[in-house]
């Protein structure tokens, strides 16, 4: 019988919780207790995954984002946090640490890429290394086209919406930071990175990116971080054969993109 807790051990040991940022809140947030024998992994536990994850006898959803982040001050039927423990469903939620870990958010991101020669920056969250040479627009064109096949299709419109702000030169030298990584283009440039890659980006981020000479792509939060969700999966079969673990097929982004 595999238990809640060596779930949590085995995913403790591909995510050390001591790579997590002081402000974030992984770990066995929603401890149901009991035998496991069936995970399902994702990026988000939305309503919509809970209802996945109990039509499909899971007793535990191992995410990226945090169901429980800030302080809970009421908790109702509207909340996920009473939703899961109402199913009887387990939460285990990687954060930060598993953006940083060997083998996680940004090293899938990374190998979608073919980077070689891998080194970390920004506190060890992103990694930056050599691609083939390739223009931005070529680059953001490729981004979204592996990013599709590796993420849940909307009901209506693209999957992925990529947008890049293009400094001219060609990329040798790319950065990757998922998620809302736009405001550590300057850490990317101080790694020689001719692109940094990120899931979110604001104005100010691509104009000042841009004057550096730093082209810049934002490929959407979700899109550049549920690809995880697979490279977890086989983890954890690897380190708990005897558990059935899925990967969620309801979890989408949630804006719909024209």
């Amino acid at each position: 019988m595999i238990t809640v807790r060596q779930v949590y051990e085995a995913m403790q040991a591909i995510a050390p919780l001591e790579l997590a940022e002081s402000w974030d809140n992984p770990g066995l947030l929603v401890d149901c207790g009991g035998a496991v024998h069936r995970v399902l992994t994702a990026l988000d536990i939305t309503p919509e995954v809970v209802e996945e994850a109990a039509a499909k006898q899971c007793e535990m959803i191992v995410s990226h984002h945090p169901v429980i982040f800030d302080p809970l001050k009421r908790l109702g039927p509207q909340d996920v946090p009473f939703q899961l423990v109402q199913a009887g469903i387990s939460a285990v939620c990687m954060h930060t640490n598993l953006d940083a870990a060997e083998g996680g958010v940004n090293e899938v991101l990374a190998g979608i890429f073919g980077m070689k020669d891998m080194e970390t920056f920004a506190e060890g969250c992103g990694r930056v290394g050599a691609i083939e040479k390739i223009t931005v627009p070529e680059l953001a064109r490729k981004a979204q086209q592996e990013l599709t096949v590796r993420c849940n299709a909307p009901a209506v419109g693209p999957a992925v919406q990529v947008k890049f702000a293009d400094a001219g030169r060609p990329v040798k030298r790319l950065a990757v930071i998922s998620g809302a990584g736009g405001s550590l283009f300057a850490d990317a440039l101080a790694m020689g990175a001719d692109c940094l890659l990120t899931g979110e980006a604001n104005h100010h981020h691509a104009i000042d990116a841009k004057r550096l000479g730093l082209s810049l792509i934002a490929a959407g939060h979700y899109a550049t971080e549920f690809p995880v969700t697979a490279a977890v999966a086989e983890k954890l079969r690897a380190a708990l054969p005897e558990l059935d673990v899925l990967v969620s097929t309801e979890n989408r982004d949630p804006y719909t993109y024209l």
